[in-house]
């Protein structure tokens, strides 16, 4: 049981100071991952930034992804049951929110080129993987030299779907008994986009002392 997602950062980021020396980049899934990312992104001395995709899920079942989309790339593993009309409605509605999270966490900065680097992608914890491994999808399209999934938590199915398609998966507990992420947590409180942006200042302003 973790106290909150500040201790789950302090533990994960023990576990990934081997990659300290790496040239590499610390990506955070919004928002229950960024309080976590934060403390990681601080203790590695690497950028933080906000994982601007999201999942396209299936129309009888949107938790169910078949997909995924960022602002200006996306895939989906076609189903004969899903028409083009739905993925085009569905890119139209997620790129509006990815768009609204850009324009709030990102503003005019450039993102950070990917290419060559280690990119770590926290998250507070996961359930099926699904999602994860949708942003995984794209963000191999930047070519990173490697790419590692950290969370505190997850199911151990969700670790072995994900496993094969990174570098290397770090989780901290994987419970035979999996019910869910915020049972592992003693306070599990929705994460504000203004906490999201204070996490995000605070980081700018340590680079901008070292």
């Amino acid at each position: 049981m973790f106290k909150d997602r500040t201790e789950a950062g302090i533990l994960l980021a023990a576990q990934l100071s081997k990659y300290k020396s790496d040239p590499g980049v610390v990506l955070a899934v919004p928002k229950g991952g960024v309080p976590l990312a934060y403390v990681v992104a601080k203790e590695l001395g690497f950028p933080m930034e906000i994982v601007l995709t999201k999942k396209i899920g299936h129309p009888s079942n949107k938790e169910y992804a078949i997909g995924a989309a960022s602002l200006h790339d996306y895939f989906v593993i076609p189903h004969h049951d899903v028409s083009n009309e739905y993925i085009e409605e569905e890119l139209k509605l997620v790129r509006g929110k990815l768009q609204h999270m850009h324009d709030k966490f990102m503003g005019e900065r450039e993102p950070e080129n990917l290419d060559g680097k280690t990119v770590i992608v926290i998250d507070d914890g996961m359930a099926t993987g699904n999602t994860l491994l949708s942003t995984v999808s794209l963000i191999k399209k930047s070519k990173p030299a490697k790419i590692i999934i950290a969370v505190p938590v997850a199911s151990q199915s969700a670790v072995k779907t994900v496993a094969k398609e990174v570098d290397e998966v770090i989780v901290l507990m994987t419970p035979p008994d999996f019910s869910g992420v915020g049972a592992y947590y003693e306070n599990f409180n929705d994460v504000s986009e203004t906490e999201v942006l204070l996490y995000i200042e605070k980081l700018r302003e340590l680079k901008m002392l070292s």
